[in-house]
């Protein structure tokens, strides 16, 4: 009968061990998909800005080796993702968009090539805005002027980019903290629970001399365990699911950097043992504090 209940009791706490790391794991995979969320959408959006690009028209005395030392001495600028030598050739054919469209413009100028030689840049993601863009264009005419006849760039796509996505952080950012709340909420509510089943056995260990210090040590070790294997359960789930969407959708490809991925393991990691330490311990002081009367 004893060896019953025995087996019944450790089943139950097993039961309730696997329980609270599924609860912990699955709030853990919702707050890793929306910082997920948060650093794709800057990796788009770094990606956009540097897709942004303006173009360098030239003096007509200027001949094509005098452009093109001008664009190896732009490579060295810290301000450009890449600068690049358009031809004549090769202006006419990104103006047509196809090479027979090239030919028809060239018999109206009878052969002649009416584009100039030119030189493309494509700014990094912190001079792609407004202001930046307008140091760009400063810098360059004060650098080459005698060279450089006009800087040219789409200054509405500069605002639209930098514009569109400051609001959409913003919007993702306001239910990325309102979904954390909830998820925090859970990870404390889940770890309450699971305490609660375990007061009797804090009461009973207060009562006979042990000091808060020793009772915390085992739940506070237990917790960092759970977080641990919430986090890599949790991980594996937000992998699996970046994995798949990868290859359900053609049109979307989630990446990520080395960097992004770093930060994102170790959010996970930091949030899971984190917040399952703290939940415990403000559990655990709950129960310390109370009135054995109150235990029931």
């Amino acid at each position: 009968m004893a060896s019953g209940v025995e087996k019944y009791s450790k089943r139950g706490v097993r039961t309730s061990y696997v329980s609270t790391v599924l609860g912990i794991s699955l709030v853990l995979f919702m707050i890793g998909l929306v910082m997920g969320g948060v650093i794709g959408l800057k990796n788009v959006e770094k990606q956009a800005k540097e897709s942004l690009q303006g173009d360098l028209f030239f003096k007509p005395q200027l001949n094509s080796a005098d452009i093109k030392q001008i664009e190896q001495e732009l490579k060295t600028w810290g301000q450009f993702k890449e600068v690049f030598f358009v031809s004549p050739d090769r202006a006419i054919e990104e103006f047509s968009g196809t090479d027979q469209n090239a030919d028809q413009i060239l018999s109206v100028f009878e052969g002649d090539n009416p584009l100039p030689p030119t030189v493309g840049f494509k700014p990094k993601a912190e001079f792609a805005t407004k202001e930046g863009m307008a140091k760009i264009k400063k810098a360059l005419l004060k650098a080459y002027p005698d060279q450089i006849d006009e800087v040219n760039y789409d200054k509405s796509s500069v605002e639209t980019v930098s514009l569109g996505f400051g609001q959409f952080v913003f919007l993702f950012l306001v239910v990325a903290l309102l979904l954390i709340v909830v998820a925090v909420a859970m990870i404390n509510n889940t770890i309450r629970l699971a305490l609660y089943s375990k007061r009797f056995t804090i009461k009973t260990m207060q009562l006979v001399g042990a000091t808060s210090t020793y009772i915390r040590r085992p739940f506070l070790r237990q917790s960092i365990l759970q977080g641990i294997i919430s986090s890599l359960i949790g991980l594996a789930l937000l992998m699996t699911l970046f994995f798949a969407l990868n290859n359900t959708l053609e049109s979307l490809e989630i990446s990520f950097t080395a960097e992004g991925l770093g930060i994102l393991i170790g959010s996970v990691f930091v949030s899971g043992i984190l917040l399952t330490l703290v939940s415990t311990w403000i559990a655990l002081n709950k129960y310390l504090r109370m009135k054995l009367d109150d235990l029931y």
